[in-house]
């Protein structure tokens, strides 16, 4: 594919997290590899100076954004433009000024919140699918599901239902990147066209090489939160007993009882340069995850490091971890099954090597740099056609 010209759309998040991370790693990709982009973004440091009304008119259709898109655009001769987050600030108003700039639009579908008003399909502990499929997300509101607010939770269902009246999740995005066919499905389960819909994992930027693993040690990296399974794996623990140290490497809600718990060192925050070095040192990771995760890069930096994963059987995590051989996949919200897991991977020394080595191949196959190049490609090969025929 000739040198496309890709302008990159986001709106990051107050907390950083995983699409931040992607949405850095695809544009430096990109110009790596010759092409020219050019980035948009807005920060949700400004909700904070932003007044409610204001707030609640910008998340469903935010002009400046419009407005300012379309100058950076204008005369740029960009081909794609790849929209990472839109929410709130930046607004699907967005996709309209890219279409009128000429240029395929393009959406990575991080999350649920197409379907969700809290982008993630949880609540309560457990799983939720109420709200997808109405015209209205109206348990969402009654259940403030969004930050807790109902307030708040009302502007985002308003925000999905006057676009999905208006069409734009249909007409305004040529193409869609799902990070799994476990998201994909949910998708096109609940209304996205099939033939809009493509599947594209996210990639590790740099291979990091494969580790030691010397460090007899399991790790957990990512937030203390109920839906990333957390107290599971903390119940966990508490039968293990003595002879099984747990490296907790992130913060949230639950990093206080992480603390607590016997034989867990609970490390704070971490760099990602150190959670690449405690995955080289581990035994195994710990993924106990309890919502749909759409992908989990946290799965694939394991996987370069040569580190053997237990996953739960829920989301993505089952095609990326391959039972039996990169790892364990176990019952999601179980923690006797998630101790007995750990406690076989601490005890066959060996045949963890053995996973650990497919863990590295499964790597190199599928989720290096090179092979995330070639299937963006793919993807804005099939979101160009897709625009030149539509708009000819």
């Amino acid at each position: 594919m000739d040198r496309v010209t890709v302008a990159l759309v986001h709106n990051y998040y107050q907390h950083p997290g995983g699409e931040d991370v992607v949405f850095h790693a695809e544009a430096d990709l990109l110009e790596r590899c010759g092409h020219r982009v050019l980035r948009y973004t807005l920060d949700n440091a400004a909700i904070a100076r932003t007044p409610r009304v204001a707030l609640a008119r910008a998340t469903v259709w935010n002009g400046d954004a419009y407005r300012d898109l379309r100058r950076l655009l204008a005369g740029s001769g960009v081909d794609v433009v790849h929209f990472h987050n839109t929410f709130p600030l930046v607004s699907p108003a967005a996709y309209y000024a890219a279409r009128a700039e000429g240029a395929a639009v393009v959406q990575t579908l991080h999350n649920f919140r197409l379907l969700c008003a809290n982008a993630n399909l949880f609540r309560d502990g457990h799983p939720c699918e109420q709200c997808v499929g109405r015209t209205v997300a109206w348990p969402g509101v009654v259940h403030g599901c969004y930050r807790g607010s109902r307030a708040a939770s009302a502007v985002t269902g308003a925000m999905l239902a006057a676009h999905r009246a208006a069409g734009t999740w249909s007409r305004a995005v040529d193409l869609y990147i799902a990070l799994s066919e476990f998201a994909r499905g949910k998708f096109l389960t609940h209304g996205l066209p099939a033939d809009r819909v493509l599947v594209k994992p996210n990639f590790v930027a740099a291979d990091p090489g494969a580790g030691r693993h010397d460090g007899r040690f399991a790790l957990y990296a990512g937030r203390l939160t109920t839906e990333k399974g957390v107290e599971t794996l903390l119940a966990a623990w508490a039968r293990l007993g003595p002879g099984y140290a747990l490296r907790v490497a992130g913060d949230g809600p639950l990093a206080a009882r992480a603390a607590a718990t016997a034989g867990v060192e609970w490390l704070g925050q971490q760099s990602k340069a150190e959670v690449i070095a405690a995955m080289q040192a581990a035994t195994v990771l710990v993924f106990p995850s309890e919502w749909y995760e759409p992908f989990g890069l946290t799965l694939v930096e394991a996987l370069a490091t040569g580190l053997p994963v237990i996953a739960s059987a829920r989301g993505a995590a089952p095609e990326i971890i391959e039972d039996g051989v990169s790892g364990r996949i176990v019952p999601p919200g179980d923690p006797d099954a998630l101790a007995a897991a750990v406690a076989w991977a601490f005890e066959n020394p060996g045949a963890l090597a053995t996973m650990g080595a497919h863990a590295r191949g499964a790597y190199a196959a599928r989720y290096g740099a090179a092979r995330g190049y070639e299937d963006l490609m793919a993807v804005y090969r099939v979101a160009t056609a897709r625009a030149a025929a539509q708009r000819s």
